[in-house]
């Protein structure tokens, strides 16, 4: 994967824990938001997932290419460092975007989360207390 970034774009860096894998991405995010399906909950062991959305071109593995573990498909997966087993980003939307784990990021995106998604099924421990719109499954315009 190679970022195609625009010249008046600020490039951000990733890694993982171990800092086995770095990645660079475009500061160029179309959205964000905090997801409480229970895949995201599992993949990250936490109680949601803060993803950014970006187009899958944005992003360059720079360093440790070699070390990425990919679960699922061609189109559709989760990017994790195969040795300290960190969630880098998944790749979504037949293949056209990625969701940047935004807890990888080391430096700080322009986008912050607008909405919690997948809250129909959030960890019954969590109790959300900002006032960010929640949504029951995905995003949906004008419903919530």
């Amino acid at each position: 994967m190679t970022a195609h970034a625009n010249q008046n774009e600020r490039i951000l860096a990733g890694e993982c824990l171990c800092r086995a894998v770095r990645y660079e991405v475009a500061d160029a995010f179309a959205y964000a938001l905090n997801c409480h399906c229970s895949n995201c909950r599992r993949a990250t062991g936490s109680a949601f997932k803060p993803f950014a959305g970006i187009a899958r071109e944005k992003l360059t593995v720079v360093d440790g290419a070699d070390d990425l573990m990919t679960y699922g498909g061609t189109a559709a997966h989760d990017a994790h460092c195969r040795r300290c087993g960190s969630l880098l980003y998944s790749v979504v939307r037949d293949g056209a975007f990625v969701h940047v784990t935004m807890g990888t990021l080391g430096d700080a995106p322009a986008i912050r989360p607008s909405a919690h998604i997948f809250v129909g099924s959030k960890a019954p421990w969590y109790t959300i207390s900002d006032d960010l719109p929640q949504y029951q499954e995905h995003v949906t315009r004008g419903a919530e």
